[in-house]
Parts: C-alpha cells; structure tokens; sequence
C-alpha cells in the first residue's frame, strides 16, 4: 500500500468536525479528481470521483431546500446500495433535514409504520419496483408532500404529492450550492440528530433512533484508529459495500468510515454476485455479518475437499495450527507449506487485498473465527447496537485477538458491567433516545448509561465476552440460563443444518427447529438414489436420522442444559421475505414462534 496523501485522513480532523457533511466535504476537497463511488453498470464497474460527488450532494441540498424543506424535516429513503444512496443521505443532512433510511424489504405496512412515527415530508426511492408499497403507504399517510425517483416510477394521480425526477434534483450551479451548503453547516453542531434509524427488530414494532451526528463521528473515530494502528491504512483503501445501508452498522462502518479514511466505496449487486464482485472489485477492508462467514466458510471447505487429498491434509493442519493457544517452533515448517500453496488460493477469491474483514450485527461463532484466521485472513469480530452509533468494541490485534470476544471498547466509549450482568455504555456515541417515544427511552437511558440488554463480562485484557441477550435468554424449568445463540451457532457449524432455533423457555429441557442444508440433502438423494425434494426427504426416517446424528454430534460439545433433545423440520428456510429474518440475518424468534409454537410444543409430548 502507498503513502497516505497529507491531509487525507487524521484522526484529528474527526474529532474537530462539527459534522458528518462537513467531514465529507473537507475529503472531498483533499482528492477531488480521485475515484469515490463504484457501481458495476452495463457490464462494468464505473466511478464517480470525490468532486463529481459533492457537486451533486449540494445540488441535491439546494434542490430539497427549494422544496420548502426546513431545518430539522425528516425526510425518508428507499434504495438498495448505489452510489445514489451515499449521494441521497449526505444531501439530506446538508439541506439541514434529518435522513430516515428503511429497508427495501419493508411491506406497506412498515413503510405507512415509519411515515407515520417519523412526521416524513418527503420521500427519495430508487426503483419502481420498491415504489409498489411505498406509494399507497404515502397515500394513507398523508403527510409526505414529494416524491423523488431515482430511476423513476410509473405515474400516479395524486392531488397531495409532487413528483421530482432525479436529474432535475440534480440542476443548477455547484458552486452557488456549494456556498449556500457550506453556510447551512456551519449551524449544524456534533449533538443534533443527523438520522432517524429504526431498529429492524427481532420483537415487537420498530423504534426510531435517533443518532446524532457525534454518535457516528464518535464510532468513526474509534474504527479508524485501528484501521490506522493495527493494519497500516494506505492510499488506496477500497471497502466493498454489501450489507443494507439502511442498517446502523453499513451506515456507520460502510459509508462513514470509508469516507473519513478517504477511501473507495464499490456497492456489491447483492448475494447472488457476492463472491465475484469480491474477486473483482479487490476490496481491502470488508464489513459483514456473521451468517455471510458461515455461508462463505462452508464454501471454502467444500470447494478444498473436492481438490484431493494434499489440500484437505493442509487445511486440516492450517485449524490445527490455529488452534493453538500459542504458536510452536515444531509446527513452522507446515505453516510455511500453508502459506505458499493454500493461503494464497484463498485470499485470491477475496480478491488477494484484504487487510481486514470486520463481523457484527450478531454473535460471530468462534470456530469460524478461527477458520478465516487459519486461512490468512484477519477476522475482527465487533459488537454493537444502533442505540449506540452502533459500535461499542471490536477486536483488535494489538489488544490480541480472542475469537470468543468482541474486543475492547473502542475510543471514547465507556462500558460497566451492571450487578445482574448487563453490559452498560456511556459516551458520545449514544443515542439521544427514540423518537416520539419517551417511555422506551426511559428505560434504555438511565444516569447516562445505555443498557444494552446483553449480558456478559469483561476478561482479564478489558475485552467484552457476550454470553447472550437478556430478551432471548432462556429460563429452564429448574431456573438455569441458556444462551439459545450459541446453541444455534454450533448446531449450523455441522453440513447437515443450514438454519436452527432453539426453544426451552420454562420447559425441561431444549428443542430446535432446523433447516437442513440443501447442497448437502441433494447429495443424501443422490448417494441414497432417492428423489430430491427437501419437503419428502424430511418424512424419511433415514434423512431424519442423519439429521439427529449432526445434532448429536453437537450436542457433545454441549453441557445438559444446552443439549438439544428434540427437533422438527421447519417448512421453508427462514429470510426476510417470510419476516422469519432481519435484514441484517438475524432471525426473529418471535415470527418464527408465531408460526411453529404448536410443532416445538409437541416435542414436549410423549
């Protein structure tokens, strides 16, 4: 990696911003002919640079105003990742507004939900195809008076809203924009609310949160510094963009910290293409959640076996190496053998830049951890809610990385643990509450502490060890805690199980709900010589029992109140277009209740 340019990023020009626009704006000063924002279109990836960009950010600005958008209006949007969603959420703050994001999954109901608690004047969507629930939303609402298309929307009558292509959002003079722009933020301070984020929610209705522009400067911070420290940030950073951006933790480690490093944004085209953009695109720094880790993990390790013996020797040796607590002389000669003719094979497929693949939004699985670290590839594992800009900690290398920790906290955040175990943080990146909501305030912001709702401890480094979140704790009939994540995590570490969840509140003993993995079941069929249909392979007694024989194989690394007794076969796999999933993967217990209470119920019987 070069030598960063002078000015292009110092910790210091974080700390002073007065705000998120006018941090962009001094980067986008600093390297205004360099590439910013990549997407791939009509074939290829294409770029805007850092001037392109903020041209079009206050002309965007000026062009809200123009609507008879005022200081603190809410405004929402609905987009996939694209260089428009930067563009959109950085205008919108410039224009003084505050940003509602929401997730192109939502239904109308969510979308009407949001409107509704939000106040929203006006709406920016990308595609016709996420504008078919939006529109009668906005209808039934009321209060939303403009409607801005990004790709455009086919037409609607309506006497209440005005429609504004994109393009002409984008008309006028940059420079006369650019000094109105720079008027406004002078008045925008650290502690006002740069976003309305509202929770995706694995329980009840969403709530808003409100983050105020030092919540994310604060996280930004934090996170850049050990980009610096620990992995030597250069000049030519580039962070592969893939999870929602409507997500606190894409918002804040997706979009703002690449900008506050000064580096590339490339937005993936979705799951399908992920492994392609990736080698493509040669990303250095990716943010991901978990279950992404366990999906590309199991790819790996299929696509290692299918090579033979020599490669299958070596990656078991690579875990095994890993494995040790610390590393021995006897084993260097292998390690050296790994290094040339397997690592690099592996990096290849990340693109072979990688310096740092960062995990959060759930609970990371140790043994996958370990696995990427096995195969060269750094593996910080974070921690974080969007009450708190979101992120508390993550691992580091200079504090050593411990797989079944989430770090130390980051920069400028303060974290207790409180007498019944809940983990507390105070400091500048909390919320300033959810809106329109006092009461749930209240109770998640006490003395200035966030209660996070999750239980753990600090080692004897100051790194947080989570054990599971006080919500999703399970309570055994004899009064024993369970952590229903770890179960689930070790349960789909087998090949047999894709998805899992467990249940046992107030009962004896657990039993899950699993998915089974369908590469693997296709090749049960094949080698059984039975026809493959995942619905009629789960009433064989046979597929059943290789099934039992993966639950049982985990429930030996399990203690008795954790092991799994029963089970039953879930319908469908569960994801975000059944609402069994949220958006950023992790499932929604109380869906998934909703629909199979009486099946786990009846593992209970007889």
């Amino acid at each position: 990696m070069g030598k960063r340019e002078p000015g292009a990023l110092q910790l210091s020009d974080i700390d002073s911003a007065g705000n998120l626009v006018e941090l962009f704006l001094k980067r986008a000063d600093a390297r205004s002919a360099r590439p910013f924002l990549g997407a791939r279109k009509g074939g290829e990836w294409r770029t805007q640079t850092w001037g392109e960009v903020a041209d079009q950010v206050c002309l965007l600005a000026e062009n809200l105003r123009k609507l008879g958008l005022d200081d603190g209006d809410r405004v929402m949007l609905i987009s996939e990742n694209r260089p428009e969603w930067c563009i959109a959420d950085l205008a919108i703050m410039a224009a003084g507004c505050i940003t509602v994001p929401a997730y192109t999954t939502n239904t109308e109901r969510d979308h009407q939900h949001i409107l509704d608690n939000s106040g929203a004047r006006a709406v920016i969507v990308s595609t016709e195809k996420l504008s078919v629930p939006l529109i009668p939303a906005i209808m039934r609402s009321g209060l939303a008076g403009h409607l801005i298309p990004i790709d455009g929307v086919r037409h609607f009558q309506s006497g209440q809203v005005s429609c504004h292509p994109w393009k002409t959002m984008l008309e006028g003079d940059a420079a006369t924009a650019r000094a109105a722009v720079e008027a406004r933020i002078g008045s925008i301070g650290r502690g006002d609310t740069a976003c309305i984020i509202y929770t995706s929610g694995t329980g009840g209705a969403p709530r808003g949160v409100l983050q105020h522009h030092g919540a994310i400067l604060c996280n930004v911070a934090g996170a850049a510094e050990i980009l610096v420290e620990d992995f030597g940030l250069g000049d030519d950073e580039r962070f592969l963009s893939f999870l929602p951006l409507s997500h606190a933790y894409e918002h804040t480690g997706g979009q703002y910290l690449p900008i506050a490093c000064g580096a590339e944004i490339f937005y993936a085209e979705g799951l399908e293409k992920l492994a392609s953009n990736i080698e493509e695109t040669r990303p250095t720094v990716m943010v991901v959640v978990p279950r992404l880790f366990e999906v590309l993990r199991t790819r790996i390790m299929k696509q290692v076996e299918k090579q033979g013996k020599v490669p299958n020797y070596l990656m078991t040796r690579a875990l095994q190496i890993a494995a040790q607590p610390k590393k021995r002389l006897r084993d260097r000669p292998a390690d050296m053998i790994i290094e040339k003719l397997l690592r690099p094979k592996i990096r290849q497929r990340f693109g072979g830049r990688i310096k740092a693949m960062v995990s959060g939004g759930a609970p990371l699985n140790p043994e996958v951890g370990n696995f990427f670290e096995a195969m060269g590839l750094t593996m910080l594992q974070g921690y974080g809610q969007t009450e708190a800009g979101p992120v508390i900690s993550c691992n580091r290398p200079r504090a050593g990385i411990k797989m079944d920790t989430v770090g130390p906290p980051m920069r400028g955040v303060e974290v207790k643990i409180a007498e019944d175990g809940e983990i507390l943080v105070r400091g500048e990146l909390v919320m300033h509450g959810y809106w329109q909501n006092k009461a749930e305030t209240e109770k998640a912001l006490k003395d200035g502490w966030l209660h996070t709702g999750d239980i753990g401890h600090l080692d004897e480094k100051g790194r947080i060890v989570i054990t599971d979140r006080k919500k999703d704790m399970i309570v055994n009939d004899k009064g024993d805690n369970v952590a229903p994540q770890k179960v689930e995590g070790m349960l789909t570490l087998q090949p047999e199980i894709a998805q899992a969840m467990v249940s046992g509140d107030k009962r004896p003993y657990l039993v899950g709900l699993i998915v089974p993995d369908a590469e693997w079941a296709l090749e049960w069929a094949k080698a059984n010589d039975i026809r493959f249909d995942l619905k009629e392979l789960q009433d064989l007694p046979a597929f059943r029992s290789a099934v039992r024989a993966a639950v049982d194989r985990t429930n030996q690394d399990l203690s008795v109140i954790e092991k799994v007794r029963q089970f039953a076969f879930a319908d469908e796999p569960f994801s975000t277009d059944n609402e069994e999933m949220t958006p950023s993967l992790k499932i929604r217990r109380h869906k998934i209740r909703e629909r199979y209470g009486d099946r786990l119920d009846a593992l209970y019987k007889g």
